[in-house]
């Protein structure tokens, strides 16, 4: 009997996802284990094996097709001995979802005397040229665009055009109603009411989810800032010493390598700040999962080095490495980059000096590193030239207490300052 390949989900969170390539293809026999196609997530491209064995019999979505809903028959397997032809008629109408449309005449005519409530005036004005305000105005005023002469580029309609023209008192009724969602149109299209030259570029998954992800931190989250500056020196010497010594294994540390682990080991030592909001509870975390931001083609990921407070600083490297690699790959786990107590974003490779960073819900802080810098520094109560870097902490307030975040910045700067603590 035949049976039916359904997109997976690869993660939680999944609700569609993109079939990026097929890896088999029809009639071709496929054993348990073996790899159906790739699909791109909103974070990663991930494989897909097959559950069953038997034969590829029909498939219903092609590849490069996106916004595959979780659950959508995707192919048909044909089981051993099975005619294929009788399997991929058999389970065809599987997929018929998509039959639904057909069920449009019936709505179809109750949409019919719908063109009756076409405001002409409404939709003439959508085609003429104005300016987004111009457009704002006129229908405050009730005037019908189409009746205005434009004195802009191109004859479009400016704001200094509609100061003389008179309201129309039979259209501005009916107008009404049919023209508010039309004024929203120019907000969207601002580039091409302007003239500016532009193209069109489609937001890829990924996009979507950091746009709706951070735009809810922003709104739900009351972000609180501290920044201490932080001085390099004996972190930087450190560093040389310990490259020296690992060389032989081809091991090259950061900097970045080492704040992991100095934010892990603050973030035990603070117990407080290694916590999660959720909702009437709280959820504090005995181990210091770090979500080191990365940027890829499209979009930012956050691998995850897990005890980052318990593991050494050349184990950290090597993860990250490997972390970075793959996520630029699009090869990441899921739970490689779901998850996390806290976050790392480092900036400082651009020269950017001091920045405040979105926390990444559900977690409730994310430590934001700026460049490295020769500055006047006081030392040992003498004004010196000192390697300085600034770090901000970002906390959700509803979790972390000013004074427990400013804690936490306070020992960070301490093991950084002197590293040589963090790693007994």
């Amino acid at each position: 009997m035949s049976k039916n390949i359904q997109m997976p989900a690869l993660s939680p969170t999944m609700e569609e996802g993109t079939l990026a390539k097929w890896l088999v293809k029809e009639g071709d026999t496929v054993s348990s284990g073996d790899l159906l196609a790739e699909i791109e997530t909103d974070k990663a491209t991930m494989e897909f094996e097959a559950v069953d064995e038997g034969k590829i019999a029909k498939i219903l979505v092609s590849e490069g097709s996106e916004g595959v809903k979780v659950g959508t028959v995707i192919a048909i397997i044909a089981e051993e001995g099975e005619d294929i032809a009788a399997a991929a008629a058999g389970g065809a109408p599987a997929p018929k979802p998509a039959a639904a449309p057909k069920a449009d005449p019936v709505p179809a005519k109750a949409k019919a005397p719908a063109p009756k409530a076409e405001a002409a005036p409404v939709k003439s004005s959508d085609r003429v040229k104005a300016s987004p305000l111009a457009r704002r105005l006129a229908e405050a005023k009730g005037l019908d665009l189409a009746s205005v002469t434009g004195s802009g580029p191109n004859g479009r309609i400016v704001k200094a055009d509609l100061e003389g023209a008179a309201a129309a008192p039979a259209a501005a009724p009916s107008q009404a109603p049919a023209a508010a969602p039309a004024a929203l149109a120019p907000v969207a299209h601002a580039a091409q009411d302007t003239g500016i030259p532009h193209e069109v570029i489609k937001l890829s998954g990924m996009r979507k989810t950091i746009a709706r992800r951070l735009t809810e931190s922003k709104q739900q989250v009351p972000h609180i800032y501290l920044t201490v500056d932080v001085q390099l020196d004996k972190l930087l010497k450190l560093r040389t010493e310990l490259n020296a010594g690992l060389a032989s294994r081809s091991i090259k540390l950061s900097v970045n390598d080492l704040l992991i682990k100095a934010l892990g080991v603050a973030l035990i030592q603070v117990p407080e700040c290694n916590v999660q909001f959720a909702g009437d509870q709280m959820l504090q975390f005995k181990r210091a999962d770090i979500s080191v931001a990365v940027s890829i083609p499209g979009g930012l990921i956050t691998p995850i080095v897990t005890g980052a407070d318990s593991k050494g600083v050349a184990a950290i490297s090597t993860e990250m490495k490997d972390l970075a690699t793959r996520a630029k790959d699009g090869k990441l786990k899921p739970e490689e980059y779901q998850g996390g107590t806290a976050s790392l974003s480092n900036m400082g490779m651009f020269g950017i000096k001091q920045f405040e960073a979105v926390i990444n819900p559900p977690q409730a802080m994310i430590m934001a590193i700026g460049a490295g810098e020769k500055r006047p520094f006081v030392v040992d109560d003498s004004l010196q030239i000192a390697t300085v870097m600034s770090a901000t902490g970002s906390f959700d307030h509803r979790a972390i207490d000013g004074a427990d975040g400013a804690r936490l910045m306070q020992l960070f700067r301490e093991l950084v300052e002197n590293p040589l603590g963090m790693l007994a």
